[in-house]
């Protein structure tokens, strides 16, 4: 029930950020989701892809500092409180989140998150106990 996400050290100068969408788009990788955390030297690029191993190839061999990470795509209705529910949930169980970055499912009616936590495999049970919808790798690349 875990996604790959691929993160990127990037420098903050122009012309990386687009480096990094060209090779993708070259190596034929499409971008789900993405989320930029930066200061003034430098950023961190999270991407979910549909070809998360193409997608880290591609970019070593270009000289980038990547890796991956584990994350969880939590599903919940877009609407006020969605995310609130989650997080309550989440909270009750002393599951520390460390970030989260969020996109709309294709429905529109829902929204998806992605979220790093500490305690991957217990948040991903007690989601699951809570009926919110944790989805598979394979879904969330195919969106």
């Amino acid at each position: 029930m875990t996604v790959k996400q691929i993160s990127v050290f990037l420098e903050n100068k122009c012309g990386r950020l687009a480096a990094v969408t060209r090779l993708l788009a070259k190596a034929g990788v499409n971008i789900r989701a993405l989320s930029i955390a930066d200061t003034s030297d430098f950023g961190i690029l999270r991407l979910i892809v549909d070809k998360p191993d193409q997608a880290y190839q591609v970019l070593k061999e270009h000289d980038f500092t990547v890796s991956t990470t584990e994350v969880i795509a939590v599903e919940m209705p877009d609407k006020p409180g969605g995310l609130a529910r989650v997080l309550d949930i989440l909270d009750q169980e002393k599951i520390n989140l460390e970030y989260l970055y969020a996109f709309l499912g294709q429905s529109g009616h829902e929204a998806l998150n992605i979220f790093r936590v500490e305690k991957i495999d217990e948040a991903i049970e007690v989601l699951q106990k809570n009926n919110i919808r944790v989805l598979p790798e394979e879904e969330v690349y195919s969106l």
